[in-house]
């Protein structure tokens, strides 16, 4: 009798201990995936939004998943975390997406990083190429002073490849400066600075203080231009900075962008990111951020030059975006 009930307290405890890892480790019924995604610094849009996204989607999804969003260096920086598994999901430039997978441009060298596939485009990061008024078209910044961002930033990329779509060299054709955003647009306005390229989601804050007291043109790269720029680029896509984008503005004006995209660790299940990618795009009206209105079905397949996650693969063939 004593051995019977040895054996029955022994059973007890192998399921308890089965159980408990079971639910510890994300699998069976009702368990919940905890979820790090890496955004941005405290101040910049990527961290605002995600911790948006995050916001409501934990509220639909409570039984599913626990998003937890950590600030941290952008971009680059997510795309490392996601590598090395120390985040399961990160907003990033498609641009910077891109180098990553392939070691190109500021990961050459590298190993490519291909731990990570694409979840969606969420909204575009434009290229505005702001500039003195005496300067109106791109031609005309050869022999000028411009800035092109921080150094080996995506911006200072994007102004290489846009520079190069019109027969320029960035390092030959202007004389380069370094220099962030807020500070290129103090040069412009004292004078020591002709022309500054930003990469951000507009309007973007210095650009809007600067047209406060300061009078500037914002530069259109041409459709022709443009298109070159695509068929070698596939990350870039075409949009309009919107006239009422800035008080200097009298017409839109077009441009590039390049896209705030998610990507997900291919470590992570398929049906978490199916969730994810359908409850983003249906409680777009939920989530409480001004960039949750551009958040579509359709164009948060653009601008992709990398696999989509299996998960959200599902969601777009459901939805007829992706055959």
């Amino acid at each position: 009798m004593k051995n019977f009930k040895k054996v029955i307290s022994l059973f007890l405890v192998l399921i308890v201990v089965v159980t408990s890892f079971a639910c510890n480790n994300g699998s069976g019924s009702g368990s919940i995936k905890k979820i790090t995604l890496a955004s941005g610094g405290t101040s910049g849009t990527y961290y605002g939004f995600s911790g948006a996204v995050a916001s409501r989607l934990n509220e639909v999804l409570n039984n599913d998943m626990k998003i937890n969003v950590v600030s941290t260096g952008a971009s680059k920086a997510n795309a490392q975390m996601i590598d090395a598994d120390d985040a399961q999901i990160a907003i990033i430039q498609n641009d910077v997406m891109d180098y990553a997978y392939k070691a190109t441009d500021m990961f050459a060298g590298q190993q490519p990083m291909t731990s990570f596939s694409a979840i969606a485009s969420v909204y575009p990061e434009s290229i505005q190429i702001i500039a003195n008024k005496s300067i109106t078209s791109i031609e005309q910044l050869k022999g000028k002073r411009v800035s092109v961002g921080d150094a080996g930033s995506g911006t200072e990329f994007n102004t290489k490849q846009i520079l190069e779509a019109y027969g320029m060299d960035i390092d030959k054709d202007i004389v380069k400066n370094n220099q962030s955003f807020a500070d290129s647009c103090d040069s412009l306005k004292n004078g020591t600075l002709d022309a500054a390229f930003i990469t951000a989601g507009h309007p973007t804050v210095a650009v809007t203080e600067l047209a406060t007291n300061f009078d500037f043109n914002i530069l259109p790269v041409d459709d022709s231009h443009a298109a070159t720029l695509m068929s070698k680029y596939q990350f870039y896509t075409k949009v309009n900075i919107e006239k009422d984008s800035y008080s200097v503005l009298t017409n839109n004006v077009p441009t590039v962008a390049v896209m705030a995209t998610y990507i997900a660790n291919n470590g992570l299940d398929e049906d978490t990111v199916y969730k994810f990618t359908k409850a983003l795009f249906e409680e777009k009206s939920n989530i409480i951020h001004q960039k949750a209105a551009l958040l579509d079905k359709n164009t948060g397949v653009q601008g992709i030059s990398i696999p989509f996650h299996p998960g959200a693969e599902k969601y777009y063939k459901e939805q007829g975006v992706l055959k």
